[in-house]
């Protein structure tokens, strides 16, 4: 223990130190690298923020891959990224099951070549306490939000570690850092998702494939639709253009973890600080609410 205190010590000038640079580089613009050309996959396409991410590439001139179990919602957004410039692949995967993924990726490899940007952005939703929530939403909510993540990083990742060239793209959530009740699947399969960023992240660093970037997002509620009437105190429901507009700027800025709004990462801080007694206090103070499906009921009631 003593050793550990003594090694922290010695590391307090370098703390500083990069500390005071990191505040420096706030009032510098980050230079934006060039996606042209660049072959993206991005996952559950066919709406929301997928679909206007796909809008971002397709403006950039990347040639664009887009996967949803939606095959309207898929063949609409492919074409409007047809429209703006972009040479456009479209496929129906369900991303709940491996092998679809896998046969999915087989055919991307050979029709369109190897994807160099992977946006792991599918995901479901179901608002409910444990009790109400059924089995298989649970199931379906893991196999979505977190393991179709490995799926694909799996079936896509060799090609970049060869060029040692790529980004790795997570949509997570606030709730990937901070629980709410009656989204405990959701929160837990998120906090899953950014700790399959964090960790792929040291990984990479690990076997020296520096050229290949992570990035994870983490947003509040935003306007979808997939939660019904959602609102805190945190600031009001985001809009879909907003947070993929700050998720291509932070993919073009190659930023680790983008956090919509900023006030979310103070309160990640805030969390692992202060009592417990407090934390009640600001959860109460915080104040979210949406409308969902209550299956424990109370004696009495």
């Amino acid at each position: 223990m003593l050793k550990l205190l003594l090694d922290c010590l010695l590391l307090l000038p370098f703390l500083i130190l990069f500390t005071l640079e990191s505040f420096v580089k706030l009032f510098i613009p980050k230079k934006r690298k060039s996606v042209a050309g660049e072959i993206v996959l991005i996952t559950g396409a066919g709406h929301g923020i997928g679909r206007l991410t796909a809008y971002e590439f397709a403006k950039r001139k990347s040639k664009l891959v887009l996967w949803d179990i939606n095959k309207n919602g898929i063949e609409e957004t492919a074409e409007e990224c047809r429209k703006l410039g972009a040479r456009t692949h479209a496929f129906v995967v369900d991303c709940s099951k491996r092998e679809d993924i896998y046969s999915a990726a087989k055919k991307v490899k050979t029709e369109v070549g190897d994807v160099s940007i992977l946006i792991n952005n599918a995901g479901v939703v179901f608002t409910a306490d444990i009790m109400a929530t059924q089995d298989s939403q649970i199931e379906r909510t893991f196999e979505v939000n977190v393991l179709a993540h490995f799926w694909t990083t799996k079936a896509f990742l060799p090609a970049m570690m060869k060029n040692n060239h790529g980004h790795i793209v997570t949509v997570a959530s606030a709730g990937g850092h901070i629980t709410v009740p009656f989204l405990m699947a959701y929160c837990s399969s998120k906090f899953a998702a950014v700790g399959f960023h964090k960790s792929l992240t040291e990984e990479l660093e690990a076997l020296e494939r520096t050229g290949i970037k992570t990035t994870c997002l983490c947003p509040n509620f935003i306007n979808t639709g997939f939660i019904k009437n959602p609102s805190t105190n945190l600031g009001p429901t985001l809009e879909p253009e907003e947070v993929a507009d700050k998720l291509m700027n932070g993919i073009l800025t190659e930023k680790k973890m983008i956090f919509i709004p900023f006030s979310l990462c103070i309160l990640t801080i805030v969390e692992r600080m202060f009592p417990e007694r407090f934390l009640r206090l600001l959860r109460r103070r915080i104040n979210i609410k949406f409308d969902a499906i209550i299956g424990y009921k109370a004696k009495g009631q």
